[in-house]
């Protein structure tokens, strides 16, 4: 197996891990390279990077997650407009001696280190903001199908209240759901499971019967995130947590990082049973929930959030679009089609239909175009990225 490496620098290195800070504006550059493992191949790259007089400030080593080598060595390096072309120079020739390289991006990062952002450490943290959610629970928008509905708003309140006393550790409290509820739910569930036979991907379509043969999915049933819970940790360490409305995007990513969902349990208004403005229970177990029984999806979903860990809000607006373009309306190659895994598409009737059609603009997967990519939240969308497989989309991000 592989392991990530020890070493003792030679005694002429050590220079490049001290900070020398002249009045002189310095950027802080993060570059990965991925090497092939053999005897002195670290020390030599040191000694390239040592030989440009570029001051290394940080290194950190992983087992490679491209098969054809064996680690990724991330560093960051600290440049000025005087010395970019060192750097330059630099990644050109460990590039030229066989390594992959990767500049990351550039950034403060002596401002970045001052305001580093908030993150759980462990997984009870995020008792710490679950209960904030930033819109919805039992507050309604004047738009929602059910803000004139007195009974309706109680019934949200009510089921608000238990992820707001929720804590880790906790079983998740079951609801009682009301036949109302249940119909809505079952008028949900024979639509898209009839579309995902014909659109969503493999990895989908073998899991759902799993869920209905150990959870109690079915169209006379609402699943409890207890008995979902349990199985997706079995499956991949995946976890559930009730969540009283619409999270941050740094909190939502963070849970991820520690291999925990945050879903809603309260349901779409009954009079709209074909459209919600926010997640609701059908979005996050329809569509959210088969895919984190798949190890390389919850491996990928993982790898979203621990990248979110302390990271500054315009990486979080980047990673979050990467989320958006994958987890959320995400599609892959399967034979000569294309299939959807995102869930906003496979609990969307119309949207699972239109997205297979030829209509929308489809694009491979590249987690730098898209983060920068525009989307609407109101309408379809006009552009995916298809990947080949969840593997490849996480290697790439």
């Amino acid at each position: 197996q592989k392991r990530s490496l020890s070493f003792v620098l030679p005694s002429t290195l050590a220079i490049s891990f001290t900070s020398i800070h002249n009045k002189v504006t310095m950027t802080r550059t993060c570059v990965m390279f991925t090497i092939k493992d053999k005897t002195g191949a670290l020390q030599d790259y040191l000694a390239t990077i040592k030989k440009h007089n570029v001051n290394m400030t940080r290194i950190e080593s992983r087992p490679s997650k491209n098969v054809a080598f064996d680690y990724d060595f991330y560093l960051d390096f600290e440049t000025t407009p005087e010395n970019e072309s060192q750097v330059e120079s630099m990644l050109s020739e460990i590039r030229d001696s066989g390594a992959v390289v990767t500049r990351i991006g550039d950034g403060d990062g002596a401002s970045k280190t001052a305001n580093l952002a908030w993150f759980p450490r462990k997984i009870s943290d995020l008792d710490e903001f679950a209960v904030k959610p930033m819109d919805f629970g039992e507050d309604l928008s004047t738009d929602h199908p059910g803000f004139t509905d007195p009974v309706y708003r109680v019934r949200r309140a009510e089921i608000v209240r238990i992820a707001q006393t929720y804590r880790h550790g906790q079983p998740i409290p079951r609801v009682e759901y009301t036949q109302t509820e249940t119909e809505t739910w079952g008028n949900v569930y024979r639509k898209l499971r009839e579309l995902s036979n014909k659109f969503a991907c493999r990895q989908y379509r073998y899991i759902f019967p799993l869920l209905e043969q150990n959870c109690g999915y079915s169209d006379k049933n609402i699943p409890q995130q207890e008995d979902i819970s349990r199985f997706l940790k079995e499956c991949t360490g995946f976890t559930l947590r009730p969540v009283q409305g619409l999270l941050s995007s740094r909190d939502f990513l963070n849970g991820l990082a520690f291999r925990v969902f945050h879903a809603t349990q309260y349901i779409r208004h009954h009079t709209s049973p074909l459209y919600t403005p926010e997640p609701d229970c059908c979005h996050e177990l329809l569509g959210h929930v088969p895919l984190f029984a798949d190890p390389d999806f919850a491996d990928f979903s993982q790898e979203i959030g621990l990248a979110s860990l302390g990271a500054s809000d315009e990486d979080i607006e980047k990673l979050s679009t990467c989320y958006w373009f994958t987890v959320e309306f995400g599609m892959c190659k399967e034979g000569d089609s294309v299939k959807a895994y995102g869930a906003g598409l496979l609990s969307s009737f119309g949207e699972l239909e239109y997205c297979v059609s030829g209509k929308p603009q489809l694009r491979p997967f590249d987690p730098m175009e898209a983060c920068r990519t525009k989307y609407p939240i109101t309408e379809y969308q006009p552009l995916y990225f298809g990947a080949d497989c969840c593997q490849s989309s996480k290697e790439k991000m």
